[in-house]
């Protein structure tokens, strides 16, 4: 497995920030039994910054706490079947998965972790298990995907122990 992080980000996160996006990434791989190694690509970058790429890639004017880009398309979310015969979906080179990028701000975040009166770490890690759920196919857009997509998230923390406590 391959977590490529990009910090961008001109403030400090003061957490670090790698271990947790290998932990959650791990997990999260693990949780829907992916049987194939995987590739991420994280970004950490700060409200301005999303802000453009949700602009431009969304038409959303207004920073945001995640952004996902799948590179899989699933037939349902969270299966794999049939992604072995398109080469297309692994990396030339180490023949891993290429699971899509996720774009974090780190403003977000902090603001976020203060708000809900959880760690800035609980934070970051819930941002990733829930872009990593996008990157395997689920989205929230009617409810009983969001229910589906919350009662996830919080098993892929519970593994890694970033609960609200």
């Amino acid at each position: 497995m391959s977590v490529f992080l990009e910090n961008e980000y001109e403030g400090t996160a003061g957490i670090d920030c790698e271990m947790i996006a290998g932990q959650v990434v791990e997990a999260a791989v693990d949780y829907v039994t992916c049987p194939f190694e995987c590739e991420v690509n994280l970004m950490l970058v700060g409200n301005n910054e999303i802000h453009r790429i949700n602009l431009e890639q969304r038409g959303i004017d207004r920073p945001t706490d995640v952004l996902s880009f799948p590179m899989v398309e699933y037939e349902k979310p969270g299966c794999f079947d049939g992604l072995e015969e398109d080469p297309a979906a692994f990396h030339p080179d180490s023949g891993e998965l290429m699971l899509g990028d996720i774009v974090i701000s780190m403003d977000k975040a902090k603001e976020q972790a203060e708000a809900y009166g959880h760690s800035l770490e609980r934070e970051y890690a819930f941002l990733i298990a829930h872009s990593m759920l996008h990157l395997f196919g689920y989205d929230h857009m009617e409810d009983e995907e969001r229910a589906v997509m919350e009662e996830k998230q919080e098993e892929i923390l519970q593994f890694v122990h970033y609960t609200r406590d």
